[in-house]
């Protein structure tokens, strides 16, 4: 029991965090996710408090009162495409967030079903859907920092669930001598490999790109750090011409720019590029940022 919860078993654990399947007093499902980065702290078999070694306390605290807070952020939230918060309590030495269970499966689970061959009409609709959650979050000064296909779940009406905000965890890179970077290879953003600063909506929209890329080639493009090194990303205007839009594979391309500056800095642009086949920057864009990296 966990005060008024029953928790029934384990649904998924990271580096960051353990959910579990729980039922409330009413014995209504319930996902209840626990603080616990395990870089951090431990559990014994025999204890239910984490043990936490004095030199990372300071780091666990901090991450705490992030994690704490973005729950409080995310409850104020009441959109139908965001993972809905319905509860945040602290016991055993940490801190657990009460969300609406969905039931369904995620978009990477789709994504492995189908091997990447996803129609363009139904990526439209997903994605449009997910920005219009996503234009809610920066509406209210929040930032997700961890859009991935694992992190989309789709209900069984097809309508997305945007679920499991990082900003939390982004706030714990560099707090600890042993602490790493807290972000996913393929989907997050070149600024998040430099830590918590000049993070902004256009971060969660390269995240976006990362995730529609993926949807059409089964797995994420190169890690952005190594792309910034030495980009080998072929182009989505290129690699898919003839088999989706020009104007869908611009979007994913618009998205990807290594520089922030060169991406959409609010979900309207997308929407409308998605929704109403407007068009954006796209592969020339894609094309002279490479050539500006090449010669800088």
């Amino acid at each position: 029991m966990l005060e008024t919860y029953r928790i029934e078993r384990q649904l998924a654990h990271g580096g960051f965090s353990i959910v579990y399947l729980a039922h409330d007093a009413a014995e209504n499902p319930v996902a209840i996710k626990e603080y616990l980065p395990n870089s951090l702290a431990l559990r014994s078999a025999d204890c239910i408090n984490p043990e936490i070694s004095p030199e990372n306390q300071a780091a666990f605290n901090h991450g705490l009162r992030c994690f704490f807070e973005e729950g409080r952020a995310v409850a104020k939230l009441d959109h139908p495409y965001l993972v809905k918060v319905t509860d945040f309590l602290r016991a055993n030495g940490t801190v657990y967030l009460v969300m609406r269970y969905e039931r369904g499966r995620t978009l990477l689970e789709h994504i492995h079903r189908r091997k990447g061959h996803l129609e363009e009409p139904f990526l439209r609709d997903l994605f449009g859907r997910v920005l219009d959650a996503l234009d809610e979050v920066h509406s209210n000064g929040l930032l997700h920092l961890d859009i991935k296909p694992a992190n989309i779940y789709l209900r069984a009406d097809g309508t997305p669930v945007l679920l499991d905000f990082g900003a939390a965890r982004q706030a714990l890179q560099g707090e600890g001598p042993y602490l790493k970077g807290m972000y996913t290879p393929g989907y997050a953003a070149p600024e998040q490999y430099r830590g918590r600063k000049g993070l902004g909506p256009f971060t969660d929209f390269y995240a976006l790109g990362a995730c529609m890329y993926a949807s059409l080639s089964g797995s994420p493009p190169p890690p952005s750090d190594e792309r910034s090194e030495s980009d080998t990303l072929e182009l989505a205007t290129r690699r898919w011409r003839g088999s989706y839009s020009s104007n869908f594979l611009s979007i994913i391309d618009y998205c990807l720019q290594l520089d922030p500056s060169l991406r959409p800095d609010n979900a309207g642009i997308l929407l409308e590029a998605l929704t109403e086949g407007k068009s954006v920057p796209g592969a020339s864009h894609g094309l002279m940022g490479k050539l500006r990296r090449m010669f800088s």
